[in-house]
């Protein structure tokens, strides 16, 4: 026995407790920012603190502020790793540059796919955290990402000549937000399944022949909320500020001045706080969704048209409410906890509603392989609403139901 293992159990011997000698690990700060990057993703940048951090490390706040400065120092390095990452797969190796435009462009979606999988506890970080960085560090991950959106559509370019500019675009834009998609949920695939669902579903997207784009844009119904109904519009206009400025951002004095109200103190007749107001828009949307599923199975001659009946229904009540559906997915983690489990669940079984019908149309995939197309084609919603809005013929609605289908069936459906 050597001196220091029996100085140890000499003081063992005498009831008190050897002193534990704890070394700090050599990748300690990559193990803070993916700790931070996984935070600030499901709980947002202002929902986290440095001390939570510490804690899911089980160290002290001192010892993290010797690796970083601030909060958001943490907060900039993991986005702009994250958009670095996405830059350096589209960089194929010099030894690609001969091949053909296909299998050029199927390498670089199998690179994107790879990092995507890579980071996925930290993908919903960049997705709906970014609009809290700094103009200057918002610069540069919008530079970063928009390299990546050039180098697709120029391979999409080569492999299909016949492509339009806007077409070439939107099919970009779907093809990140397919592989991009799994930072929104928690379906567990093994790897190599996962890279064959994504890669396929990238794949069907890339290829698939949009519908003619329209020449006008499709005019939205727009509701007039008369001034009287108070409740109405406030959750309206709260909506609206918090697409426009985050969550965080809006004081409910800014809410009240926006709905006509002539004090604060007048929203709370109708709602007990801010984050009832979310709950409460967030609950309706969810209840619209869950409630089109059993008269579109009723309706419907079999599965594939009861999901395109879904669908359809779907990307109409996104198209006229499009704050609210990137607000849905941005800001539920601001929503009372009690609220917020509420939604998961209808969430989870409106998705587990579609993924039955979608297996009853590919009886070949697992259920946990539905789900995650089920996923994917959701978001494919809000991130196409989010680059080009809701008024851009090159993406309008029917070209967005026509995407969706392509992501679910894997094919250009009737």
């Amino acid at each position: 026995m050597g001196a220091q293992e029996g100085r140890a159990a000499d003081k063992a011997s005498d009831g008190t407790a050897p002193r534990v000698i704890r070394r700090r690990p050599r990748d300690r700060r990559a193990q803070i920012a993916a700790a931070s990057a996984e935070a600030f993703g499901s709980l947002g940048y202002h929902g986290v603190s440095m001390e939570d951090i510490a804690s899911r490390l089980d160290i002290s706040s001192a010892a993290l502020y010797r690796h970083y400065p601030s909060k958001y120092a943490l907060f900039r390095e993991e986005a702009l790793r994250l958009g670095a990452l996405s830059e350096a797969a589209v960089r194929l190796p010099d030894s690609a540059r001969g091949l053909p435009a296909e299998l050029r462009l199927g390498r670089v979606m199998d690179a994107l796919i790879a990092s995507s999988i890579a980071n996925r506890r930290s993908a919903a970080l960049l997705r709906w955290q970014r609009r809290y960085l700094d103009d200057a560090d918002a610069a540069i991950l919008d530079n970063q990402l928009t390299t990546v959106h050039s180098v697709l559509m120029s391979l999409l370019g080569e492999a299909r000549p016949e492509l339009a500019t806007a077409d070439r675009s939107v099919l970009s834009a779907a093809v990140l937000s397919v592989l991009s998609s799994i930072g929104d949920h928690h379906v567990s695939i093994p790897v190599r399944a996962l890279t064959a669902l994504l890669g396929a579903a990238c794949r069907a997207a890339a290829g698939c022949v949009l519908p003619p784009a329209a020449e006008h844009p499709e005019p939205l119904a727009v509701t007039e909320i008369p001034l009287t109904f108070k409740h109405e519009l406030l959750l309206a206009r709260a909506i609206e500020l918090f697409h426009e400025r985050g969550y965080p951002n809006v004081s409910v004095e800014d809410i009240a001045t926006a709905a006509g109200l002539p004090a604060s103190s007048a929203v709370y007749r109708f709602y007990r706080s801010k984050g009832d107001i979310l709950a409460a828009a967030f609950r309706r949307a969810a209840d619209r969704v869950s409630a089109a599923i059993g008269p579109a199975v009723a309706a419907a001659d079999g599965p594939e048209q009861a999901l395109n009946t879904l669908i359809e229904l779907y990307v109409a009540g996104s198209f006229a409410e499009r704050e609210l559906t990137f607000v849905y997915y941005a800001e539920i983690s601001n929503v009372p906890a009690d609220a917020r489990t509420a939604l998961r669940n209808i969430q989870r079984l409106n998705v587990e509603e579609w993924a039955k019908l979608l297996v009853g149309v590919r009886p070949e995939l697992a259920a946990a392989d539905a789900r995650l197309l089920v996923h994917a084609a959701l978001a494919l919603v809000v991130d196409l609403g989010q680059r080009f809005g809701s008024t851009d013929p090159a993406c309008s609605r029917q070209r967005v139901v026509h995407l969706m289908r392509v992501v679910l069936f894997g094919r250009d459906a009737e």
